[in-house]
């Protein structure tokens, strides 16, 4: 298991070094989006409209964050499961994106999307909702406002703590001899 530092965009380069069970603590810009606004995204690129950010090099952050407390840019923002999104995210890492932050296991569709793409699917802490808000030092709607906590967020986080789950190269935290690999007994 190794700890990168990587600041978005990502690229290829960030991307191929990882393998399952590594921590990334990532900094720079990234993007809220749970299944309704992934819909909407699909739905402007089946009509041939720009999407309210590029995609290339971007993280989606499957997240619905609680109102922001006085003083603060957000409020809770933990993960959501993310198997909701896996009828969208394959066309999306194909269009270039190179991350995907939530909770749970993905699709073997998703999965061939990560190793096609080279992309990731990263692991933020369930329930820790709060403690994961204060690595999110901006936060402001940018489409879909009529979501509510759905909307889409532009977020700048400093040293977000995530964990690799599904890398580039096929291995998957969550299969045992991964886990074995990453020096985690099951």
């Amino acid at each position: 298991m190794t700890t990168y530092s990587l600041t978005t965009p990502l690229t290829d380069e960030d991307i191929v070094p990882l393998k399952a069970g590594d921590v990334v603590k990532l900094t720079g810009t990234i993007y809220t989006a749970r299944d309704a606004a992934h819909k909407r995204l699909t739905d402007l690129l089946d009509q041939g409209e720009e999407l309210p950010f590029d995609l290339k090099g971007s993280v989606i952050y499957y997240v619905g964050p609680s109102p922001a407390p006085p003083g603060r840019p957000i409020g809770a923002a933990g993960p959501t499961t993310s198997y909701r999104m896996d009828a969208y995210a394959p066309r999306l890492y194909g269009l270039g994106l190179k991350a995907s932050i939530g909770k749970g296991k993905r699709s073997e569709e998703v999965k061939q999307a990560l190793k096609d793409d080279k992309a990731v699917y990263f692991g933020a802490t369930g329930g820790a909702g709060a403690l994961l808000s204060m690595c999110i030092k901006e936060a402001t709607v940018i489409a879909f406002d009529e979501l509510g906590p759905e909307a889409i967020r532009e977020l700048t986080v400093e040293e977000f703590p995530l964990l690799v789950i599904n890398d580039c190269h096929g291995g998957e935290l969550y299969a045992v001899p991964n886990l074995e690999a990453a020096g985690i007994k099951s």
